[in-house]
C-alpha cells in the first residue's frame, strides 16, 4: 500500500503552502527524498532557505518521470501541468488526504484510525465541528481535521480513536483509496465546475464519501439520495426534514429522531441546535447520524447540540440598528448555500458577487426573489449576478459597486434595469476596505425596518479579497463604522 514511499524513493510535493508543510513533514521520517515545487518564487526561496529541495514549475513538469509520486495540495485540477504530466508519465498522484489514509491504514502510527467524513457543497463545516463536540460529549479521543483546520495528515500522531474529517471536492478527487468508516454527502449543487470540467464529475468525487461502511446522504436533496442509492456501502442510511422512515434519520414533533441505528429513538429538540432554519436542522441530523454509527448515545448528541455555537462567517448577527440587522454570512460561497441563508430572513437586501466558479445563479434568484429588497452586486462576476435579478427579480432595486480598474456592466442590454452603479475610486486606504464602505451604505440606502443586510455572497472572494473570512470581516467593519 505504501510501496511508492519505500526508503530512498524519490517523491514530487506540489504546493508551498499549509497542506505542502505537512506532507513535507509526514514524508520526512519515511526516509524518502522529498522536493517541492510551486509556482511562487518567494515560497520556493523561503523553503530552500530552510533546507527544503526545490524546483520551479517548468523543471518540475520535465522532470516529474523521475519521481516515485507526485503528492498533490487540493487546489490542483487533474489538467495542471504537474499532476498532467505524472500522469502521462504513469507515475502515481496522491492527494494529502490519501497520503493519511495510507499511512494510518499501514499502522506506523498505531491501531488505525476510524474515519468520519463529512463532505456536501454545503454545510460542510458546522456539521463536522457538530460531529466533533458529539465525539468529545461522549468522551471519544477525536481529532478535528481535513478541510476545516489542519490536514490530517497533520494529526496522525495525535493520540484519537477517530477522526472527523471535513472534506472537499478537490481532496475526495485525489484520494482514491479512502474507505471511510462512515462518511455523510450532505447535499450536491453547482460549485467548482470550474476545476472538475461537470457536474457529473463534481458529484462523482463527493460520492467517494459513500464508499466505507456507512454511508449517509440527505434524502431533501435529490442528486445526494441518487449518490445514496448508487453507493455499494454494506450500510446506508438517509436523514431529512420530515419524519424519518425505517432506515432513516429524521424530524418528529420537533425533535430530531433516529430510525436507522435505534428505533424511533429522540435525540434532541430541534430548537436547542445553535444554527438557525432548516439548514441547522439538516447540519445536526448529518452529524447524528455519523455519530450513531459509531455508537455515541443520544445523551451525548443532545448535550453537544445544546451547547453548539456557530462558526464565524456563517449567518454572523454583526449588528442590529434602527430595525436592520446586518448579517455575515461570508462563507456562502455559492448559489446553493446562499439561497439557504437568504430562505432564513423575510426581507432581504442581498449583497453578492465575487468569483461564481461556473456556477449559474438563475434557479436560486428565480426561488429568493420574493424575499428580496433590494440587491448590492460585487466583484469579478457581479453582471452574472445584476443579469439573474434582471431576469427573475426585475422590481428589485440593484446598486453595482465598482473598483476603480473596473468597468461598469449592468447597463449593458439585457441587464438590470433598476441599477445604479457607484464606482469606488482609488484611495489610500486598501480596495476590500474600500469596497465594503461603498457597499454598505449602498445597502443602507436600500433597507428599512424589519429588513435584513445579507452578505451572502453566492461566490468566491478571491478576486477582491484574500478569502472569505477577509470578506466577512471587511463586512463587518464597514457596518460597525457606519453605525458609529
Amino acid at each position: 500500500m505504501l510501496e511508492p514511499l519505500r526508503p530512498g524513493a524519490a517523491v514530487l510535493v506540489t504546493g508551498a503552502g499549509i497542506t505542502g508543510r505537512a506532507v513535507l513533514a509526514a514524508l520526512a521520517p519515511l526516509g524518502v527524498h522529498a522536493t517541492l515545487t510551486d509556482d511562487s518564487p518567494s515560497a520556493l526561496a523561503a523553503l530552500a532557505a530552510e533546507g527544503v529541495v526545490v524546483l520551479d514549475p517548468d523543471e518540475a513538469v520535465a522532470r516529474t518521470p523521475e519521481f516515485a509520486l507526485v503528492v498533490v495540495s487540493p487546489g490542483f485540477p487533474p489538467a495542471a501541468p504537474v499532476p498532467a504530466a505524472a500522469a502521462a508519465a504513469g507515475v502515481p498522484v496522491w492527494g494529502d488526504v490519501e497520503l493519511a489514509w495510507r499511512l494510518d491504514r499501514s499502522g506506523r502510527f498505531g491501531p488505525p484510525r476510524r474515519w468520519l467524513v463529512v463532505t456536501g457543497t454545503n454545510g460542510k463545516t458546522t456539521t463536522t465541528s457538530m460531529l466533533s463536540a458529539m465525539l468529545e460529549a461522549a468522551g471519544r479521543r477525536s481529532a478535528l481535521c481535513g478541510n476545516i483546520g489542519e490536514p490530517v495528515v497533520a494529526v496522525l500522531d495525535r493520540p484519537a480513536e477517530m477522526f472527523a474529517v471535513e472534506l472537499s471536492s478537490f481532496q475526495l478527487y485525489w484520494a482514491p483509496s479512502l474507505r471511510p468508516d462512515a462518511g455523510v454527502v450532505l447535499n450536491v449543487a453547482e460549485d467548482h465546475l470550474d476545476w472538475h470540467g461537470s457536474m457529473d464529475a463534481y458529484a462523482h468525487a463527493k460520492a467517494r464519501a459513500l464508499t466505507g461502511r456507512v454511508a449517509v446522504a440527505g434524502l431533501d436533496d435529490v442528486i445526494a439520495a441518487r449518490l445514496l442509492a448508487a453507493s455499494s456501502a454494506p450500510v446506508r442510511v438517509g436523514f431529512r426534514l420530515g419524519e424519518p422512515g425505517p432506515g432513516e434519520l429524521g424530524v418528529f414533533n420537533g425533535v430530531l429522531v433516529d430510525n436507522a441505528f435505534g428505533s424511533g429513538l429522540a435525540l434532541a429538540p430541534t430548537d436547542a441546535i445553535g444554527v438557525a432554519g432548516p439548514v441547522g436542522v439538516l447540519d445536526a441530523l448529518g452529524a447524528a447520524a455519523l455519530a450513531r454509527a459509531v455508537d455515541v448515545p443520544a445523551d451525548a448528541i443532545a448535550r453537544a447540540l445544546a451547547g453548539f455555537h456557530v462558526g464565524r462567517h456563517r449567518a454572523e448577527v454583526v449588528a442590529v440598528a434602527d430595525g436592520i440587522t446586518y448579517v455575515d454570512d461570508s462563507k456562502a460561497t455559492n448559489p446553493h448555500a446562499a439561497q439557504a441563508s437568504i430562505s432564513a430572513y423575510p426581507r432581504v437586501v442581498w449583497v453578492a458577487g465575487g468569483l461564481l466558479k461556473g456556477a449559474s445563479v438563475d434557479d436560486m434568484v428565480a426561488a429568493v426573489a420574493n424575499r428580496l429588497v433590494g440587491a448590492v452586486v460585487i466583484g469579478r462576476d457581479r453582471a452574472q449576478v445584476g443579469e439573474a435579478l434582471s431576469r427573475h427579480a426585475p422590481d428589485v432595486p440593484v446598486v453595482e459597486v465598482v473598483a476603480g480598474e473596473d468597468s461598469g456592466v449592468l447597463g449593458k442590454a439585457g441587464a438590470a434595469v433598476t441599477s445604479v452603479t457607484r464606482r469606488v475610486a482609488s484611495s489610500d486606504r486598501p480596495l476590500a476596505e474600500a469596497v465594503m464602505a461603498a457597499v454598505v451604505d449602498a445597502a443602507r440606502g436600500l433597507a428599512g425596518p424589519g429588513d435584513t443586510v445579507l452578505l451572502a455572497p453566492a461566490g468566491a472572494s478571491f478576486d477582491q479579497f484574500s478569502g472569505y473570512g477577509h470578506r466577512g470581516d471587511a463586512f463587518a467593519a464597514a457596518v460597525r463604522a457606519a453605525l458609529r
